[in-house]
């Protein structure tokens, strides 16, 4: 098995700094002190850094280095127009296959993560944190799209699932999830599951547009909700492993 490079490791280990808040949005991303913890040199970091502009998850300014990018929520119906685009051909495709059973099949890795957001909802076992609830949420959407099997949706989810991300944590409000989560969740589902893809994306639709109305403040949150924990400031990236 070919090893990862180098580059790839930073670049992976930067993504998922930014994805669990350790580079909040818009900070600046100081390279000798990034390459520093990290122990990479600073020119595998800069190679890394511009893999991150070209994928919109770092912004290079001439004069200001480089700063971890924003999504603002003047941002979010574009954003969520866009999630909506691809989650619904992935809903599509599923509904599509033939048989319950298939349907099922293809959703192995996502019932997993609906029936662990249901025992949350339900208060079973340890109580999900907001960050753990928040973190599931957005891996099921994400594996529902992978399990439509097309590359190309997958793709494109990844960097939605970004920045869907950098939008929560830069929210004027704080990271805000919703904690009820897992019934809606089932719905969809069983509508793929019953082969009802239009319904399924219609409900997908009404899903985003509440959580539209809750995030831009046009309607007070109806359901229950909790602030997620953001890490302690200055908290340093540990070195990658060569």
């Amino acid at each position: 098995m070919q090893r990862s490079s180098t580059v790839d490791l930073i670049t992976a280990q930067l993504r998922n700094a930014i994805y669990d808040g350790l580079l909040l949005p818009g900070s600046q991303l100081h390279e000798a002190i990034v390459a520093q913890q990290l122990g990479v040199s600073r020119g595998s970091l800069r190679e890394s850094a511009q893999r991150l502009v070209q994928d919109g998850l770092l912004v290079a300014r001439p004069g200001q280095g480089l700063r971890v990018a924003t999504v603002g929520v003047e941002d979010l119906e574009s954003l969520y127009a866009a999630r909506l685009v691809i989650e619904e051909a992935a809903l599509r495709t599923l509904a599509g296959f033939p048989g319950r059973e298939a349907r099922r099949g293809r959703l192995a890795t996502v019932i997993p993560l609906l029936e662990r957001l249901e025992e949350w909802d339900a208060g079973k076992g340890v109580p999900g944190s907001p960050r753990a609830i928040g973190d599931t949420d957005l891996e099921l959407h994400f594996e529902t799209v992978k399990a439509a099997g097309n590359l190309r949706l997958a793709h494109f989810m990844t960097s939605l699932v970004m920045e869907t991300r950098i939008a929560s944590l830069g929210h004027p409000r704080g990271y805000i999830v919703r904690t009820d989560v897992g019934e809606v969740h089932r719905q969809r589902l069983e509508l793929v599951l019953s082969g009802r893809g239009d319904a399924a994306v219609e409900q997908l639709s009404e899903h985003f547009r509440d959580t539209l109305d809750r995030l831009t403040g046009r309607v007070p949150a109806t359901v229950a909700t909790a602030a997620v924990e953001q890490p302690e400031k200055d908290q340093q990236l540990g070195p990658i492993a060569t």
